[in-house]
């Protein structure tokens, strides 16, 4: 059968091809997920300055333990601040038999004036030892006003060692003498790069480094008495196995993790975990959600052709072919399929997930060190996942032709089949009445929940449309008919008769184009809902006319001297960060800022609902509605959630605010951040000018940000323009997925479509030889299409308008959501536009060929 099929495959090229570019195409996508999921899962950064280190002592992620269901779940958290660790551990750690140093590394945020735009830490010279570094000219700092400097930092600069030059710290601006340019060498350290990464040289993320005597380094770090890292260099004959050990038990009493081997990447770059589970995330979900619509593409597509060859498949058995033949020859033809089209989509699955690596890391969601691995594992995952879909669905199809008896099969496959069995109703009703409650759980949960609960709904109303199509098909031909028949005249009766008889033949069709429309008009809009609601928010929150900003922070007395220009009534000084706070399902990290109270009222309006912001000092807290609803925090009672260096804090509640989207879920007291974030500076400073306010006051303010490094004054308005700016990258995944997806879904319907329109060769010649006019074809098959995109539209519209209410009401509170007239129109014109494309060209082409030479076509 295996011969048969492939002379199947030969002479049935236009259905064979509508199948295999869904295949393929789905290859392709499905590629790209697991490879990007397969590559995350290899990924653990790059151990560039810690090289040398047998193992690395740091504390970067924080594990939450929470009872669900009976059951312990562990969460763990990137910490956004870079969790420290004490001090003293060094001297503990050095105690260890077979240690022959612990060397405390401190990473200070610095700046060079000289190159302001690469990537530079700062670090005490004795950490040098770990990648190791050599010094290439000069020596090592000795006294505080000396700095060693990485060679790419001079790059095209002129300087050299003997030359002072300008570093940026902690708010301020100093001036160093360059004792010393070093270079890191060896395979696999900063000096040497990774070939295909993008990445190359020393800062731990791809960036320079400049080292400071320990001394300075340790006055310079606002957490002098914790050290970033300790690095721990081995003894020549040292037992490897006893000293990991016995480092791992002392990192572990002082509540710190020991990373060796490539794990100590981890330690260096924290970005590489964010990164790692995000892109595990993201593949994952976006794999998940791709799978199920390629189900749903494949399975119509493959059973499609099947019954649209049911006239060959009745003739094989009538001269004798056994069901089990007949099976395995579609089988086999479908199993062949599989196998070309995986050889043509795995290869562009592998070029779709270069570019998406490259875009990931140009868009700041990966680190340069990102790397594309593996591929074979997953091409063999695909490969196979695929076939399993397809020959399950051709299998399904395949039933009823080949189960049926010799004598009776041409006549079966003369006449269309009734709608389906009541199996296949009761079960879409079951879809139908689960997607209904969904709507329910997707009001009364928020944030990832809601979203999870929306997308949910989505599917399973998709799910039950695609089981009930053959009754909604025929139900909405029968209420169409009049109407069809008023516009089109006869064509308009044909057309409906056409779609009562073929119901369950425009199933695929239908359910491909409800899926695109609930898909592209529900989680596209979501992103600009979110988007449009967080700039909004900060824009009509935002009480100031002026901002005082710098790249490289702002000490709080900034803020007091603002506080005194003439003209100036209010200054708040905004220190941005993220803290970590408990859910009913999932801890996470949230974002937060730190502010000064005094006077807030005047520059912020978090619109409070409940509470008072006048309250907030280094013991309290104010929570966005949202996070208090999940965290089950209210007002006067406590909250325990962790800041960004994972410091555990329990704090009063003292205001509930609305406006968590355009200031973050949670507001603190400055006080309650310092020594706890990297810089300890704040980002911004409000300022708000009364009505005496005039020249001289903007000019006070220049001349104050004059006096801090990188400082300037902008327009409130400007932050809100950034922040949109900000949100356009970050929402750029997501639009990525919702246009493959749902782009793939229009492939789909229009890979149908042509099918349909193929496979009526013989049925339109029919009608002009019986004195149809080809006018009046065209008008009986546009009338078809009218009805069958009339009920497609207004179903998936249906879906998209409940599905993004829902959601948008759950994680925003806006109960009528916010949907742009050029988006609706780009959907609905895009599905309409691709279906009389899809319909019409091959029609067109049907009706070119003489209706006598049509009749006696293949089906």
């Amino acid at each position: 059968m295996l011969t048969l099929a492939a002379q199947m495959l030969r002479h049935r090229k236009g259905g064979f091809t509508a199948t295999f570019v869904a295949l393929a195409a789905g290859v392709a996508v499905l590629m790209a997920c697991a490879l990007l999921v397969e590559s995350a899962w290899h990924y653990r950064g790059q151990a560039q300055r810690y090289a040398k280190a047998v193992a690395v002592v740091a504390d970067r992620d924080l594990t939450v333990s929470t009872e669900l269901f009976g059951e312990t779940e562990r969460t763990t958290v990137t910490l956004p601040e870079r969790g420290g660790i004490p001090a003293s551990l060094a001297d503990r750690l050095a105690a260890v038999p077979g240690v022959e140093r612990a060397v405390g590394d401190r990473s200070l945020a610095v700046t060079a004036t000289s190159a302001p735009d690469v990537p530079v830490t700062g670090h005490g010279w004795a950490s040098a030892a770990l990648a190791p570094y050599r010094t290439a000219e000069g020596g090592p700092p000795r006294s505080d006003g000396e700095i060693a400097v990485d060679a790419r930092l001079l790059a095209g600069t002129g300087l050299g060692p003997g030359d002072s030059t300008e570093i940026i710290t902690g708010g301020a601006s100093r001036t160093y003498r360059i004792s010393g340019v070093v270079e890191a060498g060896g395979a696999g350290t900063p000096g040497a790069g990774t070939p295909g990464t993008g990445t190359s040289g020393a800062g731990g993320s791809g960036g320079a480094v400049l080292f400071f005597t320990d001394a300075h380094a340790a006055r310079l770090d606002p957490h002098r008495e914790r050290f970033d890292a300790v690095g721990v260099l081995a003894a020549p004959d040292a037992d490897r196995s006893a000293l990991l050990a016995g480092v791992r038990e002392a990192a572990g009493a002082a509540g710190a993790t020991t990373y060796t081997g490539d794990d100590r990447g981890l330690a260096e770059q924290p970005e590489a975990r964010t990164a790692r589970d995000f892109v595990l995330q993201a593949g994952g979900a976006f794999g998940g959600y791709a799978a199920m619509i390629i189900a749903f593409a494949v399975a119509g597509t493959v059973g499609l052709s099947v019954r649209h060859r049911r006239r060959d498949l009745a003739l094989l058995r009538a001269v004798a072919a056994t069901p089990g033949q007949v099976r395995r020859m579609i089988l086999g033809e479908t199993g062949l399929l599989a196998l070309l089209a995986a050889v043509a989509g795995v290869p562009l699955g592998l070029l779709a997930t270069g570019w998406i690596r490259d875009e990931l890391v140009t868009r700041g969601f990966a680190p340069g060190s990102f790397t594309v691995r593996g591929g074979l594992l997953s091409g063999a995952a695909v490969t196979v996942a695929m076939a399993a879909v397809a020959l399950t669905s051709a299998w399904i199809a395949a039933r009823r032709t080949s189960r049926i008896r010799p004598t009776e099969a041409l006549g079966e496959a003369a006449v269309e089949p009734g709608p389906g069995s009541r199996a296949r109703a009761v079960t879409g009703l079951v879809f139908l009445a689960g997607a209904v409650s969904l709507i329910g759980l997707t009001g009364a949960t928020d944030g990832q929940t809601a979203l999870g609960a929306a997308v949910g709904m989505l599917y399973t109303f998709v799910l039950a449309v695609a089981l009930l199509a053959p009754w909604i098909n025929r139900a909405a031909a029968r209420f169409l008919g009049p109407v069809l028949q008023a516009v089109w005249g006869a064509g308009g009766h044909l057309a409906a008769a056409n779609l009562r008889a073929n119901a369950r033949g425009t199933v695929a069709v239908l359910t491909a184009l409800v899926l695109s429309v609930g898909l592209g008009g529900s989680v596209w809009f979501l992103q600009d809902n979110l988007r449009r609601q967080t700039v909004v928010q900060s824009r009509d929150g935002t009480l100031a006319q002026h901002a005082l900003v710098s790249g490289t922070g702002l000490p709080e007395s900034a803020t007091e001297e603002a506080r005194r220009i003439p003209g100036v009534t209010a200054a708040t000084g905004v220190r941005r960060t993220s803290v970590v706070v408990p859910g009913d399902l999932e801890t996470r990290a949230v974002v937060a800022q730190g502010i000064d109270p005094r006077g807030a009222d005047r520059t912020l309006d978090l619109r409070v609902r409940s509470g008072s912001l006048t309250g907030l000092a280094k013991d309290t807290v104010a929570v966005s509605t949202a996070t208090a609803d999940a965290a089950g925090w209210e007002v006067g009672g406590t909250a325990r959630l962790w800041l960004g260096d994972g410091t555990p804090v329990t704090l009063k509640v003292v205001a509930l605010y609305e406006r968590g989207f355009g200031f973050g879920d949670v507001t603190l007291h400055t006080g309650t951040l310092t020594g706890h974030t990297v810089t300890g500076l704040d980002d911004r400073i409000l300022v708000r000018t009364g009505p005496d306010a005039d020249a001289d006051t903007l000019e006070a303010l220049d001349g104050l940000a004059a006096r801090y490094p990188a400082a300037s004054v902008v327009g409130t308005d400007t932050l809100t323009g950034e922040l949109a700016q900000d949100l356009a990258v970050s929402g750029w995944l997501n639009k990525l997925l919702i246009t493959v997806l749902a782009g793939y879904a229009l492939l789909a319907a229009a890979n149908t479509l042509i099918m349909a329109a193929l496979a009526r060769t013989r049925e339109l010649s029919l009608l002009r030889l019986v004195g149809v006019t080809r006018g009046q074809v065209k008008r009986m098959v546009h009338a078809e299409q009218a009805g069958l995109l009339g009920v497609a539209l207004a179903i998936g519209g249906t879906i998209a308008a409940v599905t993004l209410t829902s959601v948008v009401n759950a994680v925003t509170g806006q109960r009528v959501p916010y949907v742009p007239a050029a988006g609706w129109l780009g959907i609905v014109g895009g599905t309409v536009a691709l279906a009389l494309v899809a319909t019409m060209l091959p029609v067109g082409r049907i009706l070119r060929t003489p209706p006598v030479q049509g009749i006696g076509i293949r089906e």
